[in-house]
């Protein structure tokens, strides 16, 4: 699937790149280190809330429009932010570029599934969307980080080549989205009925803005997931956060070394095979629920310079190859499950994650600051253990609390 390939990984990148230019950016803009922080969490706000309005919209009126004005104010929003005379200005511009942003991802994750006309064929693109948006925030921060080692480049340069990486999803974006989506197909033909017969009856129906909210509190599944991939992917801007200050403090890495540890990429290229074979994410993500503590207790107790650098990087890939099958099994099986309502789902499903992106940098150095990295460490993996009964309470549960949801339900009696 070559479209979610090129959207998402923009959108990822940004989202991670931007903390490697913390130190120079306090610098030039006379700010705090939490001040530059928040830069994060407004990004992944603006993630969090828009798709509320614009997932119901893309179900309703097509994506393409929403993905050709999102697509260019995302781009253009990085003048604001490399140019920003304040770190007020700053946190502005992530937010609107946020916003903007999650209209893109919440679409592309819904799109994935109609690229598989069979649950059989939907496991590679739900995997490739899944590798193009963890590898963005892998090679965000391996990219900014030589950027900010260079004295004459910083953070302001960190901008404009994330600008130059968007620049390439700007040009390609007309040439592969196009309109196909069978809601907008119908409402195509209701106006030209309309017009032919000057019958005004002949309507398409426009659904409420509020089922993204609906489905997220209303359906256990969407919650289960949401809840679970949630705070895996606040993991992965704690381990943005833990790495830099670990790696830097323990091993005397530069910002260039640490970024080229946070791009370590073997987790989701080792999953990408099983993907192929549906319904792989609902049994992998079990393996996951464990590996994910696992690999954040390994991490906290190497984290030593008496221990190789190489042991923590290797519990970070387990990490992130936990989180890498956390969130494909999330989007594939609620894309799966929602089928035409796949965009409000998933929409609800990203306001936990995204409000786990917020919270988690913002007290993850003050935590591993202060507990030290051992404790800090074992406190994030308590909680992954308390998350292991998910998957395997979904995987044995799930096919019931389905048929009791007239969503899912709709779904499963068409794919029957």
């Amino acid at each position: 699937m070559p479209f979610g390939g090129l959207v998402t990984p923009p959108l990822a990148i940004t989202t991670a790149g931007y903390i490697l230019g913390a130190d120079s950016m306090c610098a030039d803009l006379n700010c705090t280190h939490l001040q530059a922080t928040i830069g994060i969490s407004m990004y992944t706000l603006g993630f969090s809330i828009v798709p509320l309005i614009t997932a119901s919209f893309s179900e309703e009126f097509g994506r393409q429009p929403l993905y050709f004005v999102a697509g260019g104010s995302f781009f253009i929003l990085y003048l604001m932010v490399a140019l920003a005379p304040s770190v007020q200005t700053v946190l502005l511009g992530r937010f609107i570029q946020g916003s903007f942003g999650s209209t893109q991802n919440t679409m592309v994750g819904a799109r994935s599934r109609i690229c598989g006309d069979q649950l059989s064929k939907r496991g590679v693109p739900m995997a490739i969307f899944t590798a193009a948006a963890i590898s963005g925030t892998r090679f965000g921060p391996m990219v900014a980080g030589w950027i900010e080692d260079n004295s004459d480049l910083q953070w302001n340069w960190i901008e404009w080549v994330l600008m130059m990486i968007c620049a390439i999803f700007i040009f390609l974006l007309p040439i592969v989205m196009k309109a196909t989506r069978a809601s907008i197909v119908l409402r195509c033909i209701a106006r030209k009925t309309r017009k032919e017969t000057g019958n005004p009856m002949y309507r398409a129906r426009v659904e409420s803005c509020t089922r993204p909210i609906y489905l997220l509190f209303a359906e256990p599944v969407v919650f289960s997931f949401s809840l679970w991939v949630g705070f895996a992917w606040g993991m992965t801007y704690a381990l943005v956060s833990s790495i830099s200050l670990s790696f830097e403090t323990l091993y005397d890495f530069n910002k260039g070394e640490v970024g080229s540890v946070v791009a370590s990429i073997l987790g989701y290229v080792l999953n990408t095979y099983q993907e192929r074979l549906y319904p792989a994410h609902l049994y992998s993500s079990c393996a996951a629920a464990v590996m994910l503590p696992a690999g954040i207790f390994l991490y906290s107790w190497t984290s030593s310079p008496y221990v190789h650098w190489s042991v923590p990087c290797l519990a970070i890939v387990i990490v992130m190859w936990a989180i890498y099958i956390i969130y494909v099994a999330a989007f594939a099986y609620l894309a799966d499950t929602y089928g035409t309502y796949a965009s409000s789902a998933l929409a609800g499903q990203s306001i936990s994650r995204n409000l786990a992106a917020i919270g988690f940098p913002l007290f993850t150095t003050q935590l591993y600051n202060r507990l030290g990295f051992h404790w800090g460490g074992k406190i994030f993996g308590c909680f992954a253990a308390l998350m292991i009964p998910i998957p395997f309470v979904l995987f044995f549960h799930g096919p019931t609390s389905r048929m009791k949801s007239k969503f899912s339900r709709r779904v499963m009696e068409a794919d029957a």
